[in-house]
């Protein structure tokens, strides 16, 4: 089951190419889908929510949480 977060910032492709790279880096299990137009990220694998967060503003986007 993929968990969804809300990523503030993301405008383009290569947003989304940042974010998703940082976030497979940080665990390398995980399948990450990015979606531009909500700005939501799914994280499907078992990445703790503080690993995303971390690897989130490590690319210079703002984690706002779980999306709703």
């Amino acid at each position: 089951m993929a968990d969804a977060y809300k990523v503030d910032g993301m405008t383009c492709g290569g947003c989304a190419r940042s974010v998703s790279n940082a976030i497979t880096k940080a665990a390398p299990d995980a399948a990450v889908t990015v979606d531009l137009a909500t700005g939501t990220v799914l994280v499907d694998g078992d990445v703790p929510a503080d690993v995303v967060r971390q690897a989130v503003e490590a690319t210079g986007f703002d984690f706002a949480g779980a999306a709703a």
